[in-house]
């Protein structure tokens, strides 16, 4: 469970950078080197090296090699877990304007029948 919960702080400390969202969503559509991760940023080689190493460490990405070149590719099942952890708040929080709405339906019939 500790495990668990520092995973989801890794995660969700790795998705709270705007650069590091945008090379995730970079290579959930398609696997790319470093160096062609890097063309997109007005940032140095090492700092996008910096940001891919906390997204490693997350468990958000993995790295292969080809060649001379290390290849950059989303890990999907951590963000599956990280999407499961917040779907449980998001069914918490419904449940609870469900019954919010249902008892502002209520008074309101009561306040019409009443009129």
């Amino acid at each position: 469970m500790v495990e668990q919960i520092n995973q989801l702080d890794s995660v969700f400390g790795s998705l709270s950078d705007p650069t590091r969202r945008d090379i995730l969503k970079r290579v959930s559509k398609k696997s790319m080197s470093v160096g062609q991760i890097a063309s997109h940023y007005q940032l140095s080689f090492a700092a996008v090296a910096k940001h891919l190493k906390v997204l490693e460490r997350a468990k958000l990405i993995t790295k292969s090699r080809s060649g001379n070149e290390q290849i950059v590719s989303i890990a999907p099942s951590t963000l599956a877990e990280a999407s499961n952890y917040l779907g449980n708040y998001k069914q918490l929080w419904e449940d609870r304007l469900d019954s919010l709405d249902n008892y502002l339906r209520k008074i309101n019939k009561h306040k019409t029948r009443s009129h």
